[in-house]
């Protein structure tokens, strides 16, 4: 099974993972998801495993540029028509690994236990 990396490429935190990867000689499948969006079983996988708090990206321009309304109460089902509607609101970037884990973002200490060699 392959490590599937979802994101856009020319995001800075994008780059440093891809980069950390192949430095780290990890073979991975990277899924631009501005070319192919990202399914809603796929966000419904990823915040079964990570919880929506940790998928939605709060500290950008598209959240920012949001009305109000939209920002308001909260919910699982909101978040998740958000970030389908607006997939720059995704965390980046999402690592699925093949026992089905799943990282968000770009934390190297994560990155290190997740990829060490298992005895």
């Amino acid at each position: 099974m392959s490590i599937h990396v979802h994101g856009i490429p020319n995001c800075a935190t994008v780059k440093k993972a891809r980069a950390w990867l192949a430095q780290h000689e990890v073979a991975v499948v990277f899924h631009d998801y501005k070319k192919t969006p990202i399914t809603p079983e796929e966000l419904i996988a990823w915040e079964a495993t990570l919880g929506w708090e940790t998928l939605l990206k709060k500290t950008g321009t598209t959240w920012r540029s949001l009305p109000d309304e939209l920002k308001a109460d909260l919910s699982r089902d909101k978040v998740l028509r958000l970030l389908h509607d607006h997939p720059n609101l995704i965390r980046r970037p999402i690592t699925v690994l093949p026992d089905g884990r799943v990282l968000a973002g770009f934390i190297e200490n994560e990155y290190l236990k997740a990829f060490q060699p298992k005895d």
